[in-house]
């Protein structure tokens, strides 16, 4: 298994206590770009909220240089309907000064593992695009999943608007394996075996 961590770089799950950290990180990609379509920055209690219902089933992880939290990532449901147990969205988000040293792939390694070891087989990435050249977006975001072996299998236009501007929808989905019949059971992420946790998270 390739390593997710470095000495200098602690990967761990993220907890209510890292709301604040988490929330700063997050609140300029509100305010300032296109990246997700959310228009008003939640409250730290709000966000708090956040972190604990995705617990409840889904890993939520940040990657620590220090007291430092240079990003996060996490999956939640792509759908709420029982067939798509094995499917999961995933987001990611990093520090404006922490990017470019390789983190985003590392937190989303370590989540991909910890999915796989809970029974999802698709990972689920919905991207906002610019139509055109544009101040608050990029396709850098598009590109990043495509590196680490998404595919584009939707898109819709116009469908955002933030900023005074429309912008695009993207899906972009990653297979993680073969789809067995009966497929495996999913596993809760506060199920899953501590020690399967620690091998991925440290």
């Amino acid at each position: 298994m390739t390593s997710v961590h470095s000495p200098e770089i602690l990967i761990r799950t993220a907890s209510v206590a890292d709301a604040p950290a988490l929330l700063a990180i997050y609140a300029p990609f509100v305010t300032a770009t296109a990246i997700t379509f959310e228009t008003s920055v939640p409250i730290v209690q709000a966000f708090a909220r956040r972190i604990t219902q995705t617990l409840l089933r889904y890993p939520y992880i940040l990657a620590a240089e220090g007291d430092k939290v240079l990003g996060y990532a996490y999956a939640g449901p792509f759908n709420a309907r029982a067939a798509y147990a094995w499917a999961a969205e995933t987001t990611i988000y990093l520090d404006g000064a922490a990017q470019g040293r390789g983190l985003g792939r590392r937190l989303y390694a370590a989540l991909e593992t910890l999915l796989l070891r809970q029974g999802i087989l698709n990972l689920n990435a919905c991207i906002s695009l610019p139509p055109a050249s544009d101040p608050y977006l990029t396709c850098q975001s598009a590109e990043f999943h495509e590196h680490l072996g998404y595919r584009q299998v939707a898109h819709f236009h116009k469908c955002g608007c933030k900023f005074n501007r429309w912008y695009d929808m993207i899906w972009m989905e990653k297979l993680l394996g073969p789809h067995p019949l009966p497929p495996p059971a999913f596993c809760p992420f506060p199920d899953l075996d501590p020690a399967l946790r620690s091998q991925v998270l440290s």
